[in-house]
């Protein structure tokens, strides 16, 4: 493991570590009877965010990677099995976990925000949609960006320009993208109460409904100008490379964060694998963003080898 990464996944256990220390309710739920675990949640954490960044889709293959290479930061590796295990009765503790990182990133206070979803595809056979446990969660769905149809399930997203997950959500792959948005911008109270806040997203999201209940939030909607509108929209020339960004956003989140990949064959699993991309997507911003880190505040380059 090279120097960058050591000193991401060093000061991220520690800071974690602390965090459950201070709210030991993040904890994943265990029996009251038991054996403490060998393996602590925040290393546990650690272990997923290096997992992702490296770019290791199959469980199996990280732990002999880790128990090679990682001994001398983990003195105790579970066997696959248990780190799954583990790992899929963690995603509530990384849903907190990436909110507070969130908070902690200069661009947290940014008064742009981009709003995209992209598929998360969970089979491609109809025998597979037929057996699959994701049957009921998963639908059929339409990727406009690559003019494909697929099976699975859509990651919706609002983000700074850095590539800051703000807010994210997963659902079935035809649900609405506008009340998806609003959703999340109505569970979290400190995004719906932020004037002079501005949202930047594409023609799929056009609605005089939508645009009405952000306005009611005091934000601004940017969207491209369509053929029926007489009058350009409002700052829609800068749109074109905004976007740019919020594609290149997904692009990290698919091809290097392997979010096409999960391997996730059960709701629990797909959840938890989604959130463990998010979480080293953050992760990594956070570091790169509160060290000084020279370059775009997302990029994983120094993280994957």
């Amino acid at each position: 493991m090279n120097t960058d990464l050591d000193a991401l996944a060093t000061r991220l256990y520690v800071t974690i570590d602390d965090l459950l220390i201070d709210h030991p309710d993040w904890q994943p739920e265990r029996p009251a009877v038991g054996i403490a675990p060998k393996l602590t949640d925040a290393e546990l954490l650690t272990l997923a965010v290096i997992q992702a960044l490296l770019g290791y889709t199959s469980e199996a293959h990280f732990c002999r990677y880790a128990r090679t290479h990682l001994t001398g930061l983990f003195p105790y590796l579970p066997q696959r099995p248990a780190y799954n295990k583990r790992l899929r009765h963690a995603a509530a503790t990384m849903q907190h976990i990436i909110a507070v990182l969130a908070r902690d990133c200069p661009s947290w206070h940014d008064d742009l925000w981009l709003v995209d979803s992209t598929p998360v595809e969970c089979g491609r056979s109809r025998e597979t949609v037929k057996r699959s446990d994701m049957a009921g969660y998963a639908t059929y769905g339409y990727c406009a960006s690559h003019s494909r149809l697929f099976w699975g399930l859509r990651l919706h997203l609002i983000a700074t320009p850095s590539g800051l997950p703000v807010a994210y959500a997963l659902t079935g792959a035809k649900t609405d993208e506008r009340d998806t948005a609003l959703a999340m911008i109505h569970l979290d109270p400190e995004l719906g109460h932020r004037p002079g806040q501005v949202l930047m997203a594409d023609k799929g999201y056009r609605s005089a409904a939508f645009e009405a209940e952000l306005n009611a939030r005091g934000i601004t909607l940017i969207r491209p100008t369509i053929k029926s509108e007489k009058t350009e929209r409002p700052l829609a020339r800068f749109l074109k490379p905004f976007r740019q960004i919020i594609e290149s956003i997904n692009q990290t989140l698919k091809a290097q964060l392997d979010l096409e990949r999960h391997g996730g064959r059960k709701p629990q699993g797909v959840c938890a694998r989604v959130l463990q991309r998010l979480l080293a997507l953050t992760a990594a911003i956070w570091h790169n963003e509160t060290t000084g880190t020279a370059g775009p505040a997302r990029s994983l380059l120094a993280y994957d080898h």
